[in-house]
């Protein structure tokens, strides 16, 4: 119970200490609500208008999941073919990395000239912030299977196929899940960036909208919705992460 107490407690009464004295100094020194708001005053007008933004929170949530299903998909792809075609990975490691160092900011008016103000720009970027930490995670797994076992593997007459399903993607399993916790947290991210773009309704709609009419209670509260889905997010791929390490573990019995 003690060591639930230290672990468990500790960054919750640090959270509350954050915003006691974020309370108080608001208090203290009069600073105006459209300046930096109090915390209660936060929770006020969240649960007051809370059906100004539910809306918003739908979008942001169905448009973060569906880029990281696909990004996730990209990236396991992407990943699996640049292991299994040593050649090709030599050839476009460098473009995976040149792809990361394009600010997405920048990326995204050119989206908007392509593609329009529709959903499918949107979802690129998602995807773009998304498969990249997977890709990586993924073949540093791959690459990091048991040599002593990989040498059985082939000496035992094993494929290339039956050592990467035995071996190589068992292997992987908790880099992979380590990406697409990565990932999880920037979908969020890029789908707030996304709907800066042009969406009729989001997160960073409300967002954009509040700070333009100097409601920066408002502001705040998207702040918090997104940390919280980040924070969903992140708790959800971890669920599965336990599960898929669980089962791979069972199966090698």
């Amino acid at each position: 119970m003690k060591r639930f107490g230290n672990k468990g407690w500790s960054p919750i009464a640090v959270l509350l200490l954050f915003f006691m004295v974020w309370e108080g100094m608001a208090s203290f020194f009069k600073i105006p609500a459209w300046l930096l708001p109090a915390p209660t005053a936060i929770l006020k007008e969240a649960f007051a208008n809370y059906q100004l933004f539910l809306p918003d929170v739908g979008a942001t949530v169905m448009l973060a999941a569906s880029g990281l299903l696909l990004g996730g998909s990209i990236g396991f792809i992407i990943a699996t073919v640049l292991h299994l075609v040593p050649p090709l990975r030599t050839a476009m490691y460098p473009f995976l990395i040149i792809s990361q160092n394009v600010p997405i900011i920048v990326l995204a008016p050119l989206l908007v000239i392509w593609f329009g103000f529709g959903y499918l720009p949107k979802l690129i970027i998602i995807t773009l912030v998304c498969f990249f930490p997977i890709t990586i995670a993924l073949l540093d797994g791959f690459r990091n299977a048991p040599r002593e076992l990989v040498h059985y593997m082939k000496m035992s007459g094993a494929t290339s196929t039956q050592l990467f399903a035995k071996v190589q993607f068992p292997n992987a399993l908790p880099q992979f899940f380590s990406g697409l916790k990565i990932s999880a947290t920037y979908s969020v991210m890029g789908a707030v960036i996304s709907e800066w773009l042009g969406a009729e309704k989001g997160i960073g709609v409300f967002m954009t909208l509040s700070s333009s009419a100097f409601r920066t209670d408002r502001v705040f509260i998207a702040i918090f919705v997104i940390v919280i889905l980040s924070m969903l997010f992140y708790s959800i791929i971890t669920f599965l992460e336990r599960t898929a390490i669980k089962w791979a573990r069972e199966g090698e019995r």
